[in-house]
């Protein structure tokens, strides 16, 4: 739906006004559109550690616009604050510094580009995981990055976003296909995220169809957030088999049809739904998506019992039971991709939701968990968790509370469902088996949580 706000906050007269009055003044956020060929449209800048090399070496394939600053021996093209043109896109390589005295290097870097970036910005720092570093003090520096990234991405303004990056030891072939989302449209409403990057044997073949070759399952596809999920996944090459409950029957039937797919009508809390499911799959799973769930709304002291199983046998009880016996079974092949959507409101709660908020806290603590095991077959498995997602469900919440889930983020905006399916698509590419066991939260770095 439509966010007014918005709408009035970028028009002529709406802009003096709400500027006058001292309110924020969020700004549409730019998206990845058909076509495009480039992850960055704009120049991109390097600086900082030595990871900036091997980011410079597939940089040409992200942007004809590469420039350098802060370092004499960086890459690119020298850029100069106040006279270079403006940034779209910032890799800075902090993963060399150790000692407290170093962090200074933050500040001399990001604060005159803070004035000099293009509007829709992407910001990404490189850093090395505290937990596998022996030294202390070296430790304390990289777990510094932290609270500097996240505090810097909520003084971004028109649209900007950042994340921070710990690339492990070995991972440093896994940066281009990371880079290519976060500093791309594709992760417009991703921001103050902090990802841990392993090693990955596996690696993206063909950039324009990153998924060509591999089935993915989505379950709760026939509409929302489930559609858009299916949509791109087809989109980067995926060949998409769709589930839904059977009353979804027609929309799920038409959707397949346009996206050349698969449909199967299904009641994932059947006792027989893992057997009916294997036997749709002869050919088995190379991506699957557990997007089906409910809510059931009520403060604990009204919960009824059948609005609490419901919601945990939906949301978590048929995933981990499904993913069990697909696994079991050997449907799902050796280096597939599972991708569970969590909530924000499994991170952080959320009042009158105690039962939804179990569920999702459920499925990060599942990826989590699983993931030692399933990373010897290849497989990972982590958890999306959107924050304010602009769908029929969000569009029913009383206009109050509404407004107040817009704009609680660091981009003063709801998302769109292609921000939640973007995500997914990334992490279900060959490559990103070397993020596994982590949450990666579509929130707009939601005021709730971290």
């Amino acid at each position: 739906m439509s966010d007014r706000y918005i709408d009035f906050a970028n028009s002529s007269f709406g802009h003096r006004l709400v500027g006058a009055l001292g309110l924020p003044t969020p700004v549409r956020l730019e998206r990845w559109q058909a076509g495009r060929l480039r992850p960055v449209d704009g120049a991109l800048l390097l600086g900082g550690g030595p990871l900036v090399q091997p980011v410079h070496a597939f940089a040409h394939k992200l942007t004809e616009q590469i420039y350098s600053y802060g370092a004499a021996s960086a890459p690119g093209t020298p850029w100069i604050p106040g006279h270079g043109p403006k940034v779209r896109a910032v890799v800075f390589d902090a993963s060399d510094l150790t000692s407290n005295e170093q962090l200074k290097q933050l500040r001399e870097f990001f604060q005159p580009l803070m004035k000099n970036l293009d509007a829709s910005a992407h910001v990404v720092i490189l850093g090395r995981d505290p937990h596998s570093l022996g030294d202390p003090f070296a430790a304390s520096t990289q777990r510094a990055l932290e609270g500097f990234s996240r505090s810097l991405a909520k003084e971004l303004r028109s649209g900007g976003v950042l994340q921070l990056i710990y690339v492990g030891e070995g991972a440093e072939d896994q940066l281009e296909g990371a880079l290519r989302f976060f500093l791309s449209p594709k992760s417009a409403f991703v921001s103050g995220q902090v990802i841990r990057l392993n090693a990955c044997a596996t690696q993206v073949q063909d950039w324009t169809r990153p998924l060509a070759g591999r089935k993915a399952l989505v379950t709760g596809a026939a509409r929302g957030i489930g559609a858009s999920i299916a949509e791109t996944l087809a989109r980067d090459g995926a060949e998409v088999i769709l589930l839904d409950v059977p009353q979804a029957k027609n929309d799920l039937e038409a959707l397949a049809a346009r996206l050349g797919g698969q449909s199967i009508t299904l009641d994932i809390c059947a006792e027989d739904a893992a057997t009916q499911l294997i036997e749709h799959l002869p050919d088995g799973l190379d991506i699957l998506v557990h997007n089906a769930g409910i809510t059931r709304d009520k403060t604990l002291a009204n919960m009824t019992p059948e609005f609490w199983d419901a919601v945990l046998a939906v949301n978590l009880n048929a995933p981990q039971v499904l993913t069990k016996a697909l696994l079991d079974n050997g449907t799902l092949h050796d280096n597939a991709r599972v991708i569970l959507l969590a909530s924000i409101s499994g991170i952080a709660g959320n009042r009158g939701q105690t039962n939804y908020a179990a569920s999702k806290a459920g499925l990060i603590g599942l990826a989590e968990a699983w993931a030692p095991s399933l990373h010897e077959r290849g497989i990972s498995i982590n958890a999306v968790a959107p924050g304010f997602i602009e769908t029929q469900m969000t569009a029913h919440i009383p206009f109050g509370l509404r407004e107040a889930g817009r704009r609680m983020s660091s981009l003063g905006q709801g998302g769109l469902p292609q921000d939640v399916a973007e995500a997914v698509a990334w992490l279900a590419q060959p490559g990103t088996g070397a993020f596994t066991g982590q949450a990666l939260r579509v929130c707009g770095q939601s005021v709730l949580g971290a």
